[in-house]
């Protein structure tokens, strides 16, 4: 079997035994905050696993990628939208250790089949890295680029895997025995689990609790809320007129005459603009596609944050900033 009919058939009954099992389900709907901040361990100062939790024999496997999928809120400062990988192991021959690696910001939801003892985790990547669904008498551990992790950093990808058997060995004392990449913030780790089969997690600290509730909703999801909020408001063409004509009039009229014929250039017109209407911090994640086109008035403070690839069009200082710029200031 190819790996790509593999990794459909995982997928297929992982999506089946998630949907087959009421406990694990339940964590991946929308749930209210547990009513505490889970205490993460700080970050290690000294590159090593507390070989006491572990037991004499179990198998390490490794599991991730770039990204998972990608969610409506943030869980570090980095100015980047969280992203979700929903794990379930199925290997109830000997305990597991799990390596979870993502470059983005990303929570770990993890499940398991009757019989699967999941005694250790390490949890890295560039960016913040968290852990939910386990139970609190797993030992978890973080190392990312941003908490300045002893064991320095990693992430599960195609040409990511070289660096993880020596920190596997340097660790836990084996290498890795199987990677397994994640599709769409999906992972099957061990065999490929049975339809209707239970899946088990543990409500000690559940996905919802790294939310950063001090920061907006992330992509379009936090420039609704701020049109909800009277915080900003949907733009039009007059706008851009606007911008046109308050730039013309901060500029010397060409002395050059007028040509017949020539018809004045067609104004930019975007499905996806705002106008600031009062204090304003960018949601995280405006790059690409989900960008955006924003007009400052003036008298509105510049907005805090990261605007991503989106322009900006700051009547302020007469400035625009961002990709679609153009010579004419437009």
């Amino acid at each position: 079997m190819r790996y790509s009919d593999q990794s459909a058939r995982r997928m297929l009954l992982l999506a089946s035994a998630l949907a087959a099992n009421s406990c694990f389900a339940e964590t991946i709907r929308s749930k209210p905050s547990v009513p505490f901040t889970p205490t993460e361990r700080p970050a290690v100062r000294q590159c090593s696993f507390p070989a006491a939790t572990l037991p004499a024999d179990f198998v390490v496997f490794a599991a991730g990628a770039y990204s998972g999928k990608k969610q409506d809120f943030q869980i570090d400062q980095s100015g980047h939208a969280a992203t979700r990988m929903d794990v379930i192991v199925n290997h109830p021959a000997k305990p597991v250790v799990l390596m979870l690696g993502a470059y983005e910001p990303t929570v770990w939801n993890i499940g398991w089949t009757p019989g699967t003892r999941v005694v250790g985790i390490l949890a890295s990547g560039y960016h913040r890295q968290a852990v939910a669904g386990f139970s609190q008498s797993t030992t978890v551990m973080t190392s990312t680029y941003d908490n300045r992790g002893a064991c320095g950093y990693f992430y599960v990808g195609s040409d990511q895997q070289a660096g993880l058997n020596p920190l596997s060995r340097k660790l836990f004392g084996r290498p890795v025995s199987m990677v397994y990449p994640a599709t769409d913030g999906q992972i099957v780790i061990g065999a490929a689990i049975p339809p209707g089969a239970r899946v088990e997690t543990s409500a000690d600290i559940r996905p919802e609790s790294y939310i950063d509730r001090s920061a907006p909703k992330a992509g379009e999801a936090g420039l609704v809320e701020a049109v909800n909020k009277g915080i900003l408001r949907k733009s039009n063409q007059a706008d851009m007129q606007a911008w046109v004509d308050a730039v013309a009039r901060s500029r010397p009229a060409p002395d050059t005459p007028p040509v017949a014929g020539q018809s004045k250039p067609e104004l930019p017109r975007y499905s996806n603009a705002y106008v600031v209407l009062k204090p304003f911090t960018y949601p995280a994640g405006l790059y690409g596609a989900h960008s955006a086109v924003f007009f400052i008035p003036r008298g509105v403070p510049q907005p805090q944050g990261d605007p991503g690839h989106s322009t900006v069009y700051d009547f302020n200082t007469l400035r625009c900033q961002g990709g679609r710029c153009s010579s004419d200031g437009y």
